[in-house]
């Protein structure tokens, strides 16, 4: 049988006085895979994560990592997993090495400090100060301390929020490295293009709660076609039933005044909406076609995009 890594049933959190967080969420996540909790700010990624590696207690449920409980083995459990938050502040009067050194010291067992530092590609700043490292430098460096104690788990809060395309690249690179090694990860994000390039699977957080969960690939199979065709008219629309019966078109969906079509074949699709809208004397504000992505099946399984603003104050 797959080990399990980590094992939630009915997780619930609620902060006082009344804020419902994690809402029944279930959740398992298999040794040595890549997988990746994907939602917008506010869904309960964070509050779920931060359950996980024993930094909150739950209000109810049934939490496993690596085969035990934070109860039950709390010093277990802390030497084999590896921490990045969305957000730590290391001391800016340190030196790369320093900080690497003073993380190490935490574990029993782990690489030699400049192993850490070296495997983040961060060799070049060992002497450096903390202060002086720019922003994708600093998300490394919390990455090269996650990782300095060896862990078989290793988790990843949003560590490439706010990073310029290069160091999320340099950040995607060490994750599949860990990976490789056969070590667990946990990633939460809310790119839809990181999620898809580093995760074996992909669960879909929404208020608190898994919505689906699956490889990306197999998620996007689920919407029902390879490709999307979206548009907007100006003095109009072309009602469901036309749409579908445009060549190609396997589903039809409206948000607003947009009409996003479900296609198998937009080369067929797209000539013959231009002539229906032409039939019907509609004229045509905007039209896009692109691959279906995961956004696609978070759009099609909430409502909403997951770049829209949540009224939860949790992440």
């Amino acid at each position: 049988m797959t080990e399990i890594a980590i094992r939630c049933r009915e997780l619930r959190k609620v902060y006082p006085p009344d804020v419902l967080a994690v809402d029944g969420l279930d959740l398992e996540v298999q040794a040595g895979e890549c997988f990746g909790l994907l939602g917008p700010n506010g869904a309960g990624k964070t509050t779920t994560i931060e359950i996980l590696e024993g930094l909150l207690e739950p209000t109810s449920g049934l939490v496993e990592v690596l085969g035990s409980t934070w109860l039950k083995e709390p010093t277990r459990l802390r030497q084999e997993i590896g921490i990045s938050l969305q957000e730590t502040r290391l001391p800016e009067k340190l030196s790369v090495l320093e900080v690497v050194r003073l993380f190490r010291s935490f574990y029993q067992d782990g690489f030699d400090p400049q192993e850490a530092i070296d495997l983040v590609d961060l060799g070049e700043k060992a002497a450096a100060w903390v202060g002086k490292l720019s922003g994708g430098q600093r998300q490394r460096l919390q990455v090269a301390c996650a990782v300095v104690g060896k862990p078989r788990l290793l988790f990843l809060d949003e560590p490439t929020t706010g990073l310029d395309p290069q160091s999320r690249r340099k950040l995607w690179e060490i994750i599949r490295l860990l990976r490789n090694e056969g070590r667990t990860v946990l990633l939460t994000t809310h790119y839809m293009d990181e999620a898809e390039r580093l995760c074996d699977r992909v669960a879909i957080v929404h208020r608190g709660r898994v919505i689906a969960c699956d490889s990306p690939p197999n998620l996007i199979a689920g919407v029902g076609g390879e490709h999307l065709v979206e548009f907007t008219t100006t003095n109009g629309t072309l009602d469901d039933p036309e749409c579908s019966r445009l060549p190609g078109v396997l589903a039809t969906h409206r948000d607003g005044d947009s009409i996003s079509l479900v296609v198998s074949a937009p080369h067929e699709t797209v000539p013959a909406l231009l002539g229906s809208l032409d039939r019907h004397e509609l004229r045509l504000r905007s039209l896009s076609t692109h691959r279906t992505t995961v956004e696609d099946v978070f759009v099609r399984l909430t409502g909403h995009h997951l770049d829209e603003d949540s009224k939860d104050d949790d992440g």
